[in-house]
């Protein structure tokens, strides 16, 4: 077992040594949170083309189908009721808006989806308070330690280290 700069658990390590490891680790995490932003912001432009293709879809149906759509039910409703022509239009038109309403209520709701992701805004925080203790961090005077003291307060020092 060995301490992440490489010197085994156990041997003592300078102050310099010490905080050349928490530097070291503190980068990583830098890297991590990077890298999280990333992620969320990727998931976040996929829920918003989504929400695009939604809408897209939703004008394409309304504009393309209304003619063929609006003649073929409107004719059908007129055998099976023998209702006027007009109405029967009508009557066409409103199925067409019923799905294209519902095509874009689904593109509000990945919209919605989209627009409260918080993801980066919170690694973007947090990345600042990492930094903020990084900037704060003072290594702290070490008493002399006495051979008996010494084996536990460096296994102390490793394991708050690991």
């Amino acid at each position: 077992m060995s301490a992440p700069d490489g010197s085994p658990v156990g041997a003592e390590r300078s102050i310099g040594q010490l905080f050349a490891s928490a530097t070291t680790e503190l980068s990583a995490l830098v890297h991590d949170e990077i890298a999280l932003a990333k992620a969320q912001l990727k998931q976040d432009v996929k829920r918003g083309a989504t929400s695009g293709g939604a809408f897209t879809v939703a004008g394409a149906v309304l504009v393309f189908s209304l003619p063929m759509l609006n003649f073929a039910l409107a004719y059908g409703i007129r055998t099976w009721s023998d209702w006027n022509l007009a109405i029967c239009f009508l009557l066409s038109f409103a199925a067409n808006v019923l799905v294209a309403a519902v095509l874009a209520l689904i593109g509000v709701v990945f919209a919605k989806k989209t627009s409260k992701s918080k993801g980066p805004q919170k690694v973007a925080a947090s990345m600042k308070e990492s930094a903020n203790v990084l900037q704060n961090a003072k290594p702290h005077p070490r008493p002399a330690l006495t051979q008996e003291r010494a084996p536990e307060a460096i296994e102390a020092v490793a394991r708050s280290s690991s």
